[in-house]
């Protein structure tokens, strides 16, 4: 690379001088970035090796050879020296699970007695959050999958249930065969079950996490021991207080609402915690939760996984939820999330690579057939959107509607949000607006092909036009 201003003659003549006043230094600042990169390896194999020798497995469940097979045994990590870095792509199911209050933990009482039904500390009861990720070192990729937990689905030997019942009839084996079943058929190479204290506990071992809340949350519920009280605005989180964020959950969109906090957290925590100083501590991290944590996954591999994490750019991290529709209130004898098998397999060929025998949808390109919803994150009351919407419909798109921000953070860039996972489509919006970046993931309105979320640099882009000359 040249240094602009600077002839190639001057540039070598400086850089000759340079060496002659400084014969070491060059060798120096090797040296030390070399013992530096020795010393972050030695310290994470050391408090690996701790953590193999003294902590439990951090498997704790007891897997039947025919329970064990429904995971993909084949190694995912290198080996030596290369133990954190992936050498396959590897999808991995993750359930939040439940816990016991204080006061009926390590207690005999009669749980009936209590007035309320207990959360119990174990692995035993409902998913309420699921998800699967994909790490793909070929692409340089991060794919996580939000699943709803009222998700309607056939699980084996059971009938037709909610999938977050899965685990309750076969651990997480059953719930990973239920899951392949239901998205195409996908592989699924391991588990990580947490349960709602181990989340926060997790996010206090990281320093908490900055984010927005969109609004105030009150809610109390006694028979869980849940008790949400949240101002809105952007604020430092603790673990109890992000919990607090992410099982809030009533409002218009339920759960659906709920797995869009989720991925903000998700995503704050991401942009917050993936950095080397963080991978270095995985194995302390590790000690502080291990006994909310139950896994397949070695610490080694964990390990990797979170290396991939550091090395992949934020904009190849990629949120995505199921598609679906609620149920009708007269549909069934409960109240479901109802996939779209159609946009099922689009979404699992386009992000997971399933092939599938039959056609299904290409990546929308064509303007006139997205539905594009326009919310306001500018932070300024009543900004006129007319200007935007013209500039769309020069374009071509057609289906253009204004819908209620998820959350009222004011935003200094607009996001072009992929709410059904099609980066391409949304690519092809910010092309013809000029401005903003595009996020693949489903924090945008629920009913869009692609959100726009408005922020101040529309705001500029729009004053210019307006202090332009009319021709």
């Amino acid at each position: 690379m040249t240094i602009q201003g600077s002839s190639p003659s001057a540039s070598g003549s400086n850089t000759k001088n340079l060496n002659m006043s400084h014969p070491k230094t060059g060798r120096w600042l090797w040296f030390w970035m070399g013992m530096s990169g020795i010393a972050m390896v030695s310290a994470t194999a050391g408090a690996l090796l701790a953590v193999s020798l003294t902590s439990t497995p951090l498997m704790q469940a007891n897997l039947t050879p025919e329970q064990a097979a429904v995971f993909d045994s084949d190694r995912i990590s290198g080996n030596g020296l290369k133990f954190s870095e992936l050498t396959r792509p590897v999808n991995v199911l993750v359930m939040g699970m439940s816990v016991l209050p204080p006061d009926v933990k390590n207690s005999t009482t009669d749980t009936k007695k209590l007035g309320y039904l207990p959360q119990v500390n174990s692995f035993d009861g409902l998913s309420d959050v699921m998800l699967l990720i994909r790490f793909d070192p070929e692409k340089k990729k991060m794919t996580m999958l939000s699943i709803p937990r009222d998700t309607r689905t056939q699980i084996e030997g059971h009938g037709v249930k909610k999938i977050n019942a899965a685990n309750t009839f076969g651990g997480p084996a059953l719930t990973a065969q239920t899951t392949s079943n239901l998205l195409s058929g996908v592989g699924i190479d391991r588990y990580i079950r947490i349960n709602v204290l181990g989340v926060g506990k997790l996010i206090d071992a990281l320093g908490g996490v900055t984010v927005y809340v969109p609004k105030d949350m009150k809610y109390q519920d006694d028979s869980q021991h849940l008790y949400i009280n949240l101002k809105a605005g952007k604020q430092h989180l603790n673990g109890e207080q992000a919990l607090q964020l992410l099982r809030f959950r009533h409002d218009e969109n339920g759960d659906i609402g709920r797995i869009q906090r989720q991925q903000m957290v998700m995503r704050a925590l991401m942009d917050q915690s993936l950095n080397p100083t963080t991978v270095a501590k995985t194995p302390q991290i590790l000690n502080v939760v291990k006994e909310h944590i139950d896994t397949n996954l070695t610490v080694e591999e964990l390990l990797a996984l979170a290396g991939f994490g550091v090395r992949t750019n934020r904009s190849n991290m990629q949120m995505v939820m199921l598609p679906g529709r609620f149920s009708e209130k007269q549909e069934f004898d409960a109240s479901y999330w109802i996939a779209d098998n159609r946009r099922v397999k689009s979404m699992m060929k386009q992000h997971f690579d399933i092939q599938s025998d039959e056609q299904t949808e290409e990546t929308v390109t064509d303007p006139a057939s997205l539905r594009i919803a326009i919310q306001d994150n500018t932070g300024t009351e009543k900004t006129n959107l007319r200007p935007l919407v013209r500039i769309l419909e020069k374009a071509g798109y057609r289906n253009i509607y204004i819908a209620k921000s998820l959350s009222n953070e004011p935003l200094e860039v607009s996001h072009i949000v992929a709410q059904q996972g099609d980066g391409g489509s949304a690519d092809l919006v910010r092309n013809a607006l000029g401005f903003g970046e595009v996020r693949v993931e489903s924090t945008g309105n629920l009913g869009s092909d692609i959100s726009i979320q408005v922020g101040k640099d529309w705001l500029q882009k729009r004053d210019l036009s307006e202090q332009q000359p009319q021709r």
